[in-house]
C-alpha cells in the first residue's frame, strides 16, 4: 500500500510541477513577445530582446533589493505586479533561483502595477510601506503566497493587506502613514515610469545584467542566470 501511495504522490507532484512550468513558460513567452514587439501607452516601441538598457532606469539607489549577492557577478531585475497571476506563478521559480545563485546574483524588484488589476496599486503601496520598516521580503512573500485569496477581486483589499502588516508585527501607525503618504505612491509610480521607459508592457518582465531576458523554457532561463553567476 505504501509503495502505491508513494508512487501516486510522486505522480501528482510531477503533474503539479509540469502544470506550473507550463503556466510560467507561457506567461514569460507572452512577456517576451510583448517586450520585443508591442507598443506601450505612449506609443514608444519596446526594447528588442537582448538589448542593453540604461542602468539609471533599470536600478536606482532606492530600488528594492530582494537579496544582495555577497560576491555579485550579475543582477536580475524583475518588474512585477503583485496581483498578476503570471508573477504569482513565477514566484516559486524566482525563489529557487535565489536559493541556488544568491551568492553571486543580486535580485532586484521594481513595481509595475497594471491598470487592469483593482488591487495592483494598493498591494504595491502595502509592500512599499512594509519595505520602509525593513519588511520588504516578508510582505512580498505574503502577497504571492496569498494571492489566490485576494487577487482578481473587484473589492478594495487594503484592509487585508493591513492585516498582513499586523501579522508581520509592523508598527501600524507608521505603516498607515506610509500607505497614505503621496510620496509612497510616487515611489511606486517612479518604478513604473522607469519600466515604461525601458519598454516594459507586461509583467513579469526580467532584465539580466541590463538585457531583456530571452528564453523559451525555465531551463534556458536558469542556464542564463547560472552562466552570469559563474563568470
Amino acid at each position: 500500500m505504501s509503495g502505491g501511495l508513494d508512487s501516486g504522490l510522486k505522480t501528482s507532484k510531477i503533474i503539479v510541477w509540469a502544470a506550473l512550468a507550463a503556466v510560467i513558460i507561457a506567461a514569460v513567452v507572452a512577456v517576451i513577445v510583448g517586450v520585443s514587439g508591442s507598443k506601450g501607452s505612449d506609443g514608444a516601441k519596446a526594447a528588442p530582446e537582448g538589448t542593453a538598457v540604461q542602468a539609471s532606469n533599470l536600478v536606482r539607489e532606492n530600488s528594492r533589493v530582494l537579496s544582495q549577492a555577497k560576491d555579485e557577478k550579475a543582477v536580475l531585475v524583475e518588474f512585477l505586479d503583485f496581483e498578476c497571476e503570471s508573477c504569482g506563478a513565477a514566484y516559486p521559480f524566482v525563489e529557487e533561483l535565489r536559493t541556488k545563485y544568491g551568492e553571486n546574483v543580486t535580485f532586484v524588484q521594481r513595481y509595475f502595477p497594471l491598470p487592469g488589476h483593482r488591487n495592483s496599486m494598493t498591494s504595491a503601496l502595502a509592500v512599499e510601506a512594509a519595505a520602509q520598516q525593513d519588511a520588504h521580503e516578508a510582505m512580498y512573500k505574503k502577497m504571492f503566497e496569498t494571492q489566490a485569496q485576494w487577487g482578481e477581486s473587484a473589492d478594495d483589499k487594503s484592509a487585508v493587506f493591513r492585516g498582513y502588516a499586523e501579522d508581520l508585527g509592523l508598527d501600524m501607525t507608521a505603516f498607515d502613514e506610509a500607505v497614505a503618504d503621496p510620496a509612497t505612491k510616487a515611489r511606486v509610480e517612479l518604478d513604473k515610469a522607469d519600466g515604461a521607459a525601458l519598454g516594459v508592457t507586461r509583467t513579469p518582465t526580467f532584465f539580466l545584467d541590463g538585457q531583456v531576458v530571452n528564453f523559451q523554457t525555465l531551463e534556458e532561463f536558469e542556464a542564463a542566470v547560472a552562466a552570469t553567476a559563474a563568470k
